[in-house]
């Protein structure tokens, strides 16, 4: 594998690519077959053996024709009904930022935003002078101790 070979697979490993979802087919000329025992398609006359489907159902799992729109019903009023467990995730790193072994970090934090909100209010009244200060970093070390803080107990609980 060549440099050449690096570069264009990096390149092609962090440019986003598109995903297309597929709108849902019709049920109307589904389900009929011919006398050989294929079904027809829709797309440029070519033939599916019915073979492999025999029960008359589509890509979906629902019947052909006109009971299948109460089978989509049934399954939409269930998705409904499951409700999905809550993360733990945000209250643990909550638990786990306000904690002391996180102290340090949330404390250079919260002076970081304070300064930033005096900077912003001296240069609204025109008396600010220096280069403009962001919380990134201190933001960023306040969450990797959350994080690092979070894990196993996280797990633990996963378990």
């Amino acid at each position: 594998m060549g440099l050449a070979d690096l570069f264009s697979d990096l390149y092609a490993s962090l440019t986003p690519t598109e995903a297309y979802a597929e709108a849902p087919e019709e049920d109307s000329d589904e389900g009929k077959q011919d006398e050989g025992g294929e079904e027809k398609s829709d797309e440029g006359g070519e033939k599916e053996e019915g073979g492999d489907d025999a029960s008359g159902e589509d890509e979906d799992g629902d019947a052909g024709g006109d009971a299948g729109g109460d089978d989509k019903e049934e399954e939409e009023e269930e998705e409904e009904e499951e409700e999905e467990p809550e993360d733990p995730m945000p209250k643990i790193e909550e638990a786990c930022s306000n904690s002391k072994e996180c102290s340090p970090m949330k404390h250079h934090y919260e002076e970081c935003v304070e300064r930033v909100h005096q900077h912003e209010q001296k240069q609204g009244e025109g008396k600010a002078k220096g280069p403009k200060e962001d919380c990134v970093e201190e933001f960023f070390h306040l969450t990797h101790c959350a994080m690092q803080c979070a894990a196993p107990k996280l797990f633990q609980q996963l378990k």
